[in-house]
């Protein structure tokens, strides 16, 4: 839970639900200024290394890798959100509704203000109850305890917007029917929301795939953005800190990341950079790309 709290707080990684469970656990974040791979690597890679030191063992600890939903937040956030806290209670881990709110390895008991965890944005959710905090605990929690007769959720694990279908029946109905909705065992939500997240993936692939074509490499990033600023080669690879300089190489490593498809790790080797600078690097260019309106590819750039 340290080790947690830490790493959402340093990477800025806002969290609306969680659950500890005996041999796996629940989390429902937003993505901040670092990517959600890097932080549950630094979750799970640190805890890892800390247990086997601890226990004097060698070797994997997590049997596999951690398995990420996309989920489309205005539909489901309080929906998962119940579904997570409860978990302890449908697995017996707790008897009732009342234990669970004091127990601490669940996010229930933060939002109903008998623990603590500085990680977990509380505020953000109650406040989809009310404005008043004591009336939005109350509404909260007739909210879970609506959800305990529920049982388990198999349309809470992807796959596109299965209960508002009515369930698996009305989806193969529709099938039967021969309509047929977009749907992604890696995204949550509807049909609508799950072909735009594909689309928009396709198109990054589709220009990543242009840029190669065109010889497109970190070189000619480079170029572009000394054009750009008016800098030379070794002020924008050296570590100074004036401002314009700082605008410079986060741009760099906005277009390396997001338009080259370069991994954090080696931009940070070729800045001579930490990775978390890069990771804080690319949420800034993003932000100057956009305003300023600049992009990679203009006309002049072969």
């Amino acid at each position: 839970m340290q080790r947690l709290e830490e790493n959402l707080l340093e990477s800025q990684t806002p969290c609306y639900a969680w659950a500890l469970m005996p041999n796996h656990f629940h989390l429902l974040l937003r993505t901040g200024n670092v990517p959600i791979a890097k932080v549950m690597s630094r979750v799970l890679s640190g805890y890892a290394g800390s247990f086997n030191r601890r226990y004097r063992r060698a070797g994997h600890l997590f049997q596999n890798r951690y398995k990420s939903i996309l989920c489309q937040e205005d539909i489901y956030l309080l929906e998962l959100v119940r579904y997570i806290h409860l978990n302890p209670l449908r697995s017996a881990l707790v008897p009732s509704l009342d234990e669970l709110e004091r127990h601490r390895f669940s996010g229930h008991s933060v939002l109903m203000g008998h623990h603590d965890f500085k990680c977990q944005d509380a505020k953000t959710v109650l406040a989809l109850f009310g404005r008043r905090t004591d009336a939005a605990r109350n509404a909260y929690r007739e909210f879970v305890e609506e959800g305990v007769a529920l049982g388990k959720r198999p349309e809470l694990t992807g796959g596109g917007l299965i209960r508002s279908l009515g369930g698996w029946a009305a989806v193969k109905s529709l099938r039967r029917r021969r309509e047929h909705l977009k749907g992604d065992e890696r995204i949550l939500g509807d049909s609508d929301f799950v072909d735009s997240v594909l689309s928009g993936q396709n198109e990054r692939l589709e220009r990543r795939y242009t840029l190669q074509s065109k010889g497109v490499d970190f070189p000619a990033v480079i170029r572009r953005i000394e054009r750009l600023y008016g800098l030379g080669h070794e002020v924008l690879l050296s570590a100074g800190k004036h401002p314009e300089h700082v605008e410079a190489r986060s741009l760099a490593c906005y277009w390396a990341v997001k338009e080259l498809g370069m991994t954090t790790v080696e931009v940070s080797r070729r800045f001579n950079i930490t990775q978390p600078a890069v990771s804080r690097a690319v949420y800034r260019g993003a932000s100057i790309a956009k305003d300023r309106g600049f992009r990679l590819l203009p006309d002049d750039i072969t």
